[in-house]
């Protein structure tokens, strides 16, 4: 996962060895979106097959979508870093421009070339994953690049988060490989794809597992400056945290996370047909314990537990990408 260990460096400021630069690439992409990048592209493709229970395993457009999707994050999380330099060096020192790993041309080449790698990725693959694509780009490049940088606005910033990682990712891919393995059922891949083939039908599983990853992500969107206090402040970047404190924002994002599984295991009751709701239930309250258990002994003046913490959240959000889908392909 994400080293997010406060002030430590998985490279060696003055490592050039080929191992020591593919660390730092690895470290400059965000670890812990790219699991959670991954396994969204793979939950997804899991719940469009569910139906079809895997009658046309086609990998080649998983494979396509996994890398556009993975170049879009890695020039999204890029282009935060080379514009907040200053700001990562207080909070994140350990990030490869930040400690000097990177300079900053070599930041800005990755960038370019992961972003132009998307783009050209999803239009090769039809009008889903590039709308998916970019609008996900348009707004990364909103959240983080001046005059407009949302992400000075907590508001703001938050909705940036919880709308690419909760509602455009997990729609537009669902469309994209619906839309792909239909086509697949009657033709050959990548054969014969017209605008009269799209399909906008979304079913109720989609719908509900979007709902919980919004809201989730929300969770993590005005959590995450909760241990960059410091350099937000220093630097005139307003957050939930500054305004309101960090005990309030902790506890409103556990609030929040209590709310998510319930609420989702409340919609697999409801509206979930074709779900184990058995299976959901048991796995919802399981980490929703875990999450109580572990809050309850964080100090909020120890910068390293609010870090391990939150990074316990993002396991608890990759988590949730392998049991809904558990649950749709066991209903």
């Amino acid at each position: 996962m994400g080293n997010d260990s406060i002030g430590k460096s998985w490279v060696d400021k003055n490592g050039s060895s080929p191992q020591s630069w593919a660390i730092a690439l690895w470290e400059f992409s965000r670890p812990h979106t790219i699991v959670g990048t991954t396994l969204s592209v793979l939950a997804l493709y899991a719940i469009a097959q569910s139906d079809r229970l895997f009658a046309n395993p086609v990998f080649l457009p998983l494979a396509f979508a996994w890398l556009a999707c993975i170049c879009g994050n890695i020039y999204i999380v890029g282009l935060n870093q080379l514009e907040d330099v200053e700001i990562d060096k207080i909070n994140k020192p350990y990030l490869p421009i930040a400690s000097g790993v990177f300079s900053l041309k070599i930041g800005r080449l990755i960038v370019a070339a992961t972003g132009i790698l998307a783009v050209l990725t999803a239009v090769s693959q039809g009008p889903f994953l590039l709308a998916t694509v970019g609008v996900s780009l348009a707004i990364g490049t909103a959240y983080s690049l001046p005059p407009i940088r949302l992400k000075r606005f907590p508001f703001w910033a938050a909705l940036c988060i919880f709308t690419v990682r909760g509602a455009i990712v997990n729609l537009g891919l669902f469309l994209h490989f619906n839309w792909v393995l239909g086509l697949v059922g009657a033709k050959s891949v990548f054969s014969g794809w017209s605008w009269e083939s799209l399909s906008f039908g979304i079913p109720a599983e989609v719908w509900v597992l979007t709902a919980f990853v919004v809201v989730f992500t929300f969770a993590i969107a005005i959590f995450k400056d909760i241990p960059d206090m410091e350099g937000d402040k220093q630097y005139n970047i307003t957050t939930f945290t500054i305004e309101l404190g960090k005990p309030a924002v902790f506890n409103l994002s556990r609030w929040v996370l209590t709310v998510c599984y319930a609420g989702a295991t409340l919609a697999g009751a409801v509206a979930l047909s074709n779900v184990n709701l058995v299976f959901l239930a048991v796995s919802h309250f399981l980490a929703l314990g875990l999450m109580w258990f572990w809050s309850v002994k964080v100090d909020l003046d120890d910068r390293q537990e609010i870090a391990e913490f939150y990074q316990f959240i993002w396991k608890l959000f990759f988590l949730e990408y392998l049991i809904f889908p558990a649950a749709c392909l066991l209903g």
